[in-house]
């Protein structure tokens, strides 16, 4: 094989890692399952759903692309293995795949109408404040990143403007679920953070006290969802036994006994899981 054809090879899968494309398939799957199963069939075959839901996961790309090329020093100690930038991309590039995916997102928005270009303007600048600031500071990073990954959600419903209870009810999911991944990011990067002078919710207050926040997050995620079922929905409880309190049983067994960095690992990924439960549970509520 050619030596191009290689460093072609390398260079394209570099940019599928910088840009998470997993994640983008899940930002993607989540406002499909949303509008199919929570709005209607008829919505899937809408060019109006395409555009949103391209202008969300390129925008999205656009922000793991700026948070990289910010933290691409604290991630040589937190994640070697996962640096791209400064190896098969340079940072000169690295800016400009920002500029254009950001730029295209807004464009697709714009489209949709003053409502969601609005919207998406608001989340490219929210990213890259994030990536430039927010994310060093206690608590207001984590919000920031979790009020994001809720309004991915409910975007669907202000395209289409439904008012479907069902749709708020996943958005504050999402929000509570993101919120708690980013935390438990944190403590999986302490080494990192620290060495530069972040100053994350267990760099400030510690992992233990830390902990305490996320169960106290759990705890408000499902009275929230409880509370707006038993007012808005009333799905039977046998939905959220299985797609929300087992897994959560799960995760608060797992947060309980972490105290190293290979256990916060794990339970960044069982977020994930639990948060794609979520958008499958969309199939059978």
């Amino acid at each position: 094989m050619k030596p191009e054809v290689i460093e072609k090879g390398k260079f394209f899968s570099s940019i599928l890692k910088l840009t998470r494309f997993g994640n983008l398939l899940i930002i993607g799957l989540a406002q499909y399952f949303t509008a199919y199963f929570l709005i209607g069939p008829h919505i899937l075959t809408d060019i109006k759903l395409l555009f949103l839901s391209l202008s969300t996961t390129l925008i999205a790309a656009a922000g793991y692309i700026i948070n990289d090329y910010y933290d691409v020093k604290i991630d040589y100690i937190n994640k070697p293995d996962r640096v791209v930038i400064g190896k098969t991309i340079t940072r000169r590039y690295a800016i400009l795949f920002h500029v254009f995916l950001s730029t295209a997102g807004l464009a697709l928005g714009i489209l949709l109408g003053w409502r969601i270009a609005a919207i998406n303007l608001m989340s490219i600048f929210l990213l890259w404040f994030y990536s430039n600031l927010l994310k060093r500071l206690p608590v207001i990073g984590n919000f920031t990143v979790a009020m994001l990954t809720g309004l991915s959600i409910l975007v669907v419903d202000f395209l289409y403007k439904t008012d479907e209870s069902l749709i708020y009810i996943y958005a504050i999911f999402a929000f509570f679920m993101t919120w708690m991944r980013e935390i438990i990011k944190d403590m999986e990067d302490l080494k990192g953070d620290n060495s530069f002078g972040c100053k994350t919710l267990p760099i400030v207050w510690g992992i233990r006290r830390t902990k305490w926040v996320i169960y106290f997050l759990l705890i408000v995620l499902c009275a929230t969802v409880f509370i707006l079922d038993f007012f808005y929905s009333a799905l039977p409880l046998r939905y959220y036994t299985l797609f929300l309190f087992i897994p959560l049983v799960i995760f608060t067994f797992l947060l309980a006994r972490a105290d190293m960095k290979k256990d916060f690992t794990t339970l960044s990924s069982f977020c994930k899981i639990i948060m794609l439960l979520g958008i499958l549970s969309m199939a059978v509520v």
